[in-house]
Order: C-alpha cells, then sequence, then structure tokens
C-alpha cells in the first residue's frame, strides 16, 4: 500500500474518453448486478410460492419489505463513501482513498450489527406493526430471524461493491454478484424441500441459502482483492486506518445521511402500504408481493445509471473534469428514458405470463 506509483489499472479511469461510451460500459455490469439481484429475488418467491404456498409468500414479502428498509438505513454510507472514494481516486490520491475507506469501513459494519441485533430481537413487533396476516406470522418470523444474522454480512459485501465502483470497477463487483445469486438460486429449493443430503428447513431453508451465498460471495471478494493487492485494500499498517477517523466519519455521516433519509421515507412508505395491503389476507398480500418484486425490475436501469453517474461524476470532480458534468447528466437521464421505457413495454405486454411464473392459475 505504500507504493509510490500503484498498477493504474486496479483502478478504472472514468475521467477521460467518449462520456455516453464510458458511462454505459461503467452501468452495464451494474445493470447486471442488479438484474441478477431482483431475479434471485423473484426465483426465490417462485421456489417459496410453488413448493410452500400463498402464506409463505406473503411472509418472504412482509420480510424483504423489512430487510429492504434495513439496507436503506446504511445505505446513505454506502454511497458517500463511494463517491469520496471516487473523488479521491480522480485526483490520484490513494492514501486518501484507503483512509475513507478504512473509517466507513467500520461504521458501516457497526452500524449494520446493531440494526441486525435490534431486529432479532424486536422481530414479533415489526412484523405485528406491519399487521402481517397471522396465518404467515410464524413463517415471517423464522425467515426474518435468519435474514437477519445475514444482514451484516449483506452490508458487507454491498459496501465493498460500491466502494470498488467509486474506483472505476464495476466488472469485478458484478462477477461476486454473480456468485452470490447462483449459490442462492441453488440452494433455495434443496434446502426447503430438503433433497438430497439437505436438511429439510422450509421457509427458513430459503433465508439460510441467502446467508450461504452472501456469506461465501463477501470471503471470496476479499480474498480476491488482497490476492491481486488492490490498491484499496486495508493491510499491514493501514489496518490502523479501521480506526473511525472523527473528521473523515462526520463528513461521511453529514454526506450520507440525507441519502439514507431518502431510502428510509421510501423504504417506510412502502412498509405502511403493506401494512394496508395485510388487512386484506394473504392472498392480496402474495399478489402485492409479486407485483413489488416485479417493480424492481423496472427501477434497475435508473438505479444503474443513476449509481454509474455519482461514480464517474465524483471521478470527474476530484480530477477537476467540470467541463464533463454536464454532459454526464445528460447522457445518463438519455439511456435511464429508452432502458426504462423498454421495460415498461414488455411489462405491459407479457403481464398475465409473467404472473403465471409466481402463482398457479387459481390464484
Amino acid at each position: 500500500m505504500g507504493e509510490k506509483n500503484p498498477p493504474r489499472r486496479r483502478t478504472g479511469d472514468l475521467t477521460s474518453g467518449p462520456i455516453p461510451r464510458t458511462l454505459l460500459l461503467f452501468a452495464l455490469p451494474v445493470l447486471g448486478s442488479n438484474v441478477l439481484q431482483s431475479l434471485n429475488g423473484s426465483i426465490n418467491a417462485v421456489w417459496v410460492g410453488r413448493f410452500l404456498g400463498e402464506s409463505a409468500l406473503t411472509a418472504t414479502s412482509n420480510a424483504n419489505l423489512v430487510l429492504f428498509l434495513i439496507l436503506g438505513t446504511v445505505f446513505g454510507i454506502g454511497m458517500a463513501a463511494t463517491i469520496l472514494v471516487a473523488q479521491s481516486v480522480g485526483a490520484r490520491d490513494l492514501p486518501e482513498a484507503r483512509r475513507i475507506v478504512g473509517t466507513s469501513a467500520t461504521f458501516f459494519f457497526l452500524v449494520s450489527v446493531i440494526l441486525a441485533v435490534c431486529g432479532w430481537i424486536w422481530v414479533d413487533a415489526i412484523l405485528n406493526t406491519l399487521g402481517t396476516p397471522a396465518d404467515a406470522l410464524p413463517l415471517a418470523r423464522s425467515y426474518l430471524r435468519i435474514i437477519f444474522v445475514a444482514v451484516p454480512v449483506m452490508n458487507l459485501l454491498s459496501f465493498v461493491m460500491t466502494v470498488l465502483r467509486g474506483a472505476g470497477d464495476s466488472r469485478t463487483p458484478f462477477f461476486f454478484m454473480a456468485l452470490a445469486v447462483v449459490l442462492d438460486i441453488v440452494l433455495n429449493p434443496l434446502l426447503i424441500r430438503g433433497i438430497g443430503p439437505f436438511p429439510e428447513l422450509g421457509i427458513a431453508g430459503s433465508a439460510t441459502s441467502t446467508l450461504i451465498g452472501q456469506t461465501v460471495s463477501v470471503i471470496a471478494i476479499l480474498i480476491v482483492l488482497y490476492v491481486r493487492r488492490h490498491p484499496l485494500r486495508l493491510a499491514g499498517a493501514n489496518l490502523a486506518l479501521l480506526r473511525p477517523d472523527p473528521t473523515l466519519l462526520r463528513i461521511v455521516v453529514v454526506k450520507g445521511v440525507p441519502m439514507g433519509l431518502q431510502m428510509i421515507v421510501i423504504s417506510a412508505a412502502a412498509l405502511t402500504v403493506m401494512g394496508i395491503v395485510n388487512s386484506y389476507g394473504s392472498q392480496v398480500a402474495a399478489a402485492y408481493g409479486i407485483a413489488a418484486q416485479l417493480w424492481t425490475y423496472i427501477q434497475m436501469p435508473a438505479l444503474a445509471i443513476g449509481a454509474a453517474v455519482s461514480s464517474m461524476a465524483a471521478q470527474n470532480v476530484g480530477a477537476g473534469r467540470w467541463d464533463r458534468i454536464g454532459r454526464i447528466a445528460a447522457s445518463g437521464v438519455g439511456f435511464n428514458l429508452v432502458l426504462t421505457g423498454a421495460l415498461v413495454a414488455v411489462l405491459s405486454v407479457f403481464d398475465r405470463s409473467v404472473l403465471s411464473l409466481f402463482l398457479s392459475s387459481d390464484s
């Protein structure tokens, strides 16, 4: 980490080249990661709905909204760290980028652990507040308690991937998101039904497969970063950077809280709607849960392009390339309109076919 001229190939330069092409090439792996993540949730919903029924599907729908709220709580910190890392990389100041990584990682992980512990303890109160249907309540409790155990690992993986994107590398996160998703999808039916040597865990098996997939992926990505001697890895004397710097932490929190609050408001609104929907019973709640799954696909281009624009703009700010910022934003808006419009058109045409994947024709 003390090298004067670290290899630039290990961080991506987003401050030069044609803006639309650079933005699109950077955004595609981010979009791919988002597609995989949503596909993971959808396929898991198919397994749960087909194997365990509507009550179980309602349980996972309620639990996933709670999970989204928790992830949204720390989302702002991760985004703030990404922007600051990107600015430092753009300015070619890797020591400062490592300081940001160290402080943010420790704070991010500690907050995740606190949220996970509180959620595990108060899981019943959370589900009762949501008005989870009585037939789905035990299932949601079993599922959510395991998900809470997975939260610190999930957040750590998310943090590492967002930092790498800030450094200009969107391909590595894609590969390790693919690893987590494949493990989750493959293990889901095995652990739900107890196929082969695997125990039959029911709905808890779905959550356990998520825990395993995320854990394996975060361990693998950290090993690869250290083996490749990535410039932002913390090793040797730089491990001391994991002790939070109060001044730097204040900057991260001040920049991150507004973004986190935005996600919290969105999540709280979704939870409020879920509470209203739950009052109509498991069948309606299951239908709403499926619609929410499909909505994640419609949002994906905006989220991917937004993340790419943030990283690219931040690097250009760090490099003093203010002349490129407006064109980066304009390119992002254009790509977003085209990609989102295409998804809306496809789902509008094939809505019944898509819904039939999750539920039987009677449902």
